[in-house]
C-alpha cells in the first residue's frame, strides 16, 4: 500500500476500532506523511511497496484527523490478538519511535474497545474491593513507604513498619528497589512485618497491610506471592514497568487473592519528555486492563510557595492537570473491568493533604515517605500527623486550627510548612 492510503480524514471510526492519538513532529517532511508512516509502520505497511495480498488493506491503520500536530489513527481491532498486552504495544508502538519520518512523537492517549477490554481480567478489587479488603468506606487511605528505602536491616525495618501502623498508617511498603538483598532478605521481612501488622491491628483495631516487593524474575516472582498468600498477606507490590507487562499479566492471570499494588519505577524514561514518548494516561490504561488494584500516579504538588493551592509554574499546572485526568480514567467506567485505586506519592507531607483531596477527591491513597519519618520527632509522630492532617481535612477543619491541640501535626507543619 502506498503511504496515502494510510489517510482518510473522512473516516468515522466504528466500535471495534483501537484509536490513538499521536502528538506528531515531522522531520522535514509534511505533517500528512508523517502521520500517513506512522499509521502504516505500525499496521501492515513498511517503508518500501511489496507484493501484498489485497486482503490485508482491509487492515491498515487510518489516519482519520489531524488537528495541528495531534493526530488520530483508528486500529481495527482485528490486528491485535485478545487479552494479549505485550501484542497490542508491539504494534502500536513498536517501531515507530525511531522513524526517520518523526523529529519527535508521543502516544498521547487511547482508546480501547470493548471486544479487547473484555479479553482481559482487569483489577481483582478495584476500588470498591480495596475499601472493603481494609474496611475503609468513604476517606482515603494513608500509606507510607519504610525509610530509607534501602539498607535496613530486617528488625529495623521491621520496627519502622510497625511504628508507621500503629501510628495511624493503614499501609505500608517496600521502596522499588528493595527485593531481597543480604541485609533484608524477603522470606524474613515478609514473616516479621506480617507478624507487626497483626500487632497492630490488634492494638488499633483497624485493617493494617503490608505491601512487600515481590519484584523479579517471573517464576520468582510468583513463588514469593506465594509465600505471601500462604502468610495471610493482603497484598503484594510490583514494579509494573521494570517486571514489564508479560510479567503482569502472568501475576494477575495466577488469580491469587492479594490486592496488587503496581509501582511505576522507570517510567519516566518514557512519560517525563512531553514531545517524545508514552504518556502516563496510557500505561494507567494498559494497567488497569492488565489488572492492578492501585497505581502510582504522581502528586499535581511540585515546590509550592504561600498557599498551599498555589502552583508556581505552569509546568506544575500541566503536571497537575495530568496528574487529576489519570485519576479520573483510573475510575472511569470501563464495564466489567473495575476501576483502579490511585496512589499519590512523592515528596509529600502532612501539609499537603488538603490539597491533595481537593484535586483529587477521597479515592486515593495519600503515601508519605520522608513526610512520616522525617518528623522532627520520629516516625510515629510522623504516622500521627499525617493521620491528624487527614482527620482534620475530612472535618473541614484547617489545619492550622487542628493542629492548636495535636502537637504531632504542629510540629509537621512548623517543620515542613
Amino acid at each position: 500500500m502506498k503511504p496515502e492510503q494510510f489517510v482518510d480524514l473522512k473516516y468515522k471510526p466504528s466500535g471495534k476500532d483501537l484509536v490513538c492519538l499521536f502528538r506528531v513532529e515531522p522531520n522535514k517532511i509534511s505533517m500528512r506523511k508523517a502521520a500517513a508512516t506512522v499509521a502504516l509502520e505500525s499496521s501492515v505497511g513498511t517503508w518500501t511497496d511489496v507484493h501484498e495480498k489485497k486482503y490485508v488493506n482491509k487492515l491498515a491503520a487510518k489516519v482519520f484527523s489531524i488537528k495541528g500536530n495531534m493526530v488520530k489513527i483508528a486500529y481495527p481491532q482485528e490486528l491485535f490478538e485478545m487479552g494479549n498486552a505485550p501484542n497490542i504495544l508491539s504494534s502500536i508502538v513498536g517501531n515507530i519511535f525511531g522513524m526517520k519520518a518523526v523529529k519527535n512523537l508521543r502516544l498521547e492517549d487511547i482508546k480501547i474497545p470493548k471486544d479487547i477490554l473484555n479479553s482481559f481480567l482487569g483489577p481483582k478489587y478495584g476500588i470498591a474491593g480495596i475499601r472493603k479488603l481494609m474496611k475503609i468506606k468513604t476517606r482515603p487511605l494513608i500509606g507510607t513507604i519504610v525509610k530509607p528505602k534501602l539498607g535496613l536491616k530486617t528488625k529495623d525495618h521491621t520496627a519502622i513498619a510497625y511504628d508507621s501502623w500503629i501510628g495511624g498508617c493503614d499501609l505500608v511498603k517496600d521502596d522499588e528497589n528493595l527485593s531481597s538483598q543480604k541485609f533484608n532478605k524477603f522470606e524474613k521481612r515478609l514473616s516479621k512485618c506480617l507478624e507487626v501488622a497483626d500487632k497492630a491491628k490488634s492494638q488499633t483495631g483497624e485493617e493494617k497491610a503490608y505491601l512487600i516487593n515481590i519484584t523479579d524474575e517471573t517464576k520468582e516472582m510468583i513463588k514469593r506471592a506465594q509465600l505471601v498468600e500462604a502468610q495471610g498477606g493482603k497484598y503484594v507490590m510490583i514494579d509494573i514497568v521494570t517486571a514489564g507487562f508479560s510479567a503482569l499479566q502472568t501475576l494477575r492471570e495466577a488469580n491469587f487473592k492479594m490486592a496488587i499494588h503496581a509501582h511505576r519505577a522507570m517510567h519516566a524514561a518514557f512519560t517525563r519528555n512531553e514531545k517524545h514518548g508514552i504518556s502516563m494516561m496510557v500505561l494507567a490504561d494498559f494497567a488497569r486492563l492488565i489488572g492492578v488494584d492501585q497505581l502510582h500516579i504522581g502528586t499535581a504538588i511540585g515546590k509550592l510557595e504561600g498557599d498551599l493551592e498555589l502552583v508556581s509554574s505552569l509546568n506544575e499546572e500541566m503536571e497537575r492537570k495530568s496528574v487529576k485526568a489519570t485519576r479520573k480514567r483510573l475510575a472511569q467506567d470501563w464495564g466489567k473491568i473495575k476501576s483502579v485505586l490511585s496512589v499519590s506519592s512523592g515528596g509529600l507531607h502532612p501539609g499537603h493533604v488538603p490539597f491533595l483531596i481537593k484535586h483529587l477527591g477521597k479515592d486515593i491513597v495519600v503515601q508519605m515517605g520522608g513526610g512520616v519519618h522525617g518528623h522532627p520527632k520520629g516516625t510515629l509522630r510522623g504516622a500521627i500527623a499525617a493521620r491528624q492532617a487527614l482527620e482534620a481535612t475530612m472535618q473541614n477543619i484547617s489545619l492550622k486550627k487542628y493542629s492548636q491541640d495535636h502537637i504531632e501535626l504542629k510540629d509537621a507543619l512548623e517543620f515542613w510548612g
